[in-house]
């Protein structure tokens, strides 16, 4: 009788971390790993990132955050982008350069020129729960130029990226 009731207790420990792990991943954090070029140099294909799912919960997401979205195709797949139009702005690329609200950002990320406005060739008015993100290689990167992907809903941004994962020699937090 003892061994039943021992063997009931670890079991019903086993559960309890399980069930711990997975409201953890489920409502805290959350794996994903970078595919393709999109995000260079900041970010490379294969890297393996953790996604905070729970800030956004207490406060909006910042310009230049890096933030997980559902892909176009909603086929399980995630895309990872810069953040640069926040809700009420107007965006619009002129002659390859990044304009909000009319004046220049400063977008440290990305040195090219944006060979390729897209969507952006003309304002995009940002309604108030929409975001325009970018990928920091920008002349290599599906984004919010794109029709595909166009305005980011708030309620389709899964997270913030913090941390790297892998590969080990840039293990760390991301900025």
């Amino acid at each position: 009788m003892r061994k039943i009731r021992k063997a009931a207790g670890f079991s019903l420990y086993i559960l309890v971390i399980l069930l711990a792990a997975l409201i953890i991943k489920v409502l805290c954090f959350q794996r994903t790993v970078v595919s393709g070029a999109s995000m260079e140099t900041t970010l490379h294909d294969g890297d393996s990132l953790l996604v905070d799912k729970i800030s956004y919960r207490f406060k909006d997401p910042e310009r230049f955050d890096i933030v997980v979205f559902p892909a176009p195709e909603n086929n399980g797949e995630f895309f990872v982008k810069r953040l640069i139009g926040l809700p009420g702005e107007t965006v619009e690329i002129r002659e390859g350069v990044l304009m909000i609200n009319s004046h220049v950002l400063p977008y440290k990320y990305n040195r090219d020129t944006i060979m390729d406005a897209g969507y952006a060739s003309t304002e995009v008015i940002l309604n108030d729960h929409e975001y325009f993100v970018l990928g920091d290689n920008v002349n290599d990167s599906v984004d919010s130029r794109s029709v595909l992907v166009g305005n980011i809903d708030r309620s389709n941004i899964i997270g913030k990226v913090f941390f790297r994962l892998s590969p080990i020699d840039s293990f760390g937090v991301v900025k």
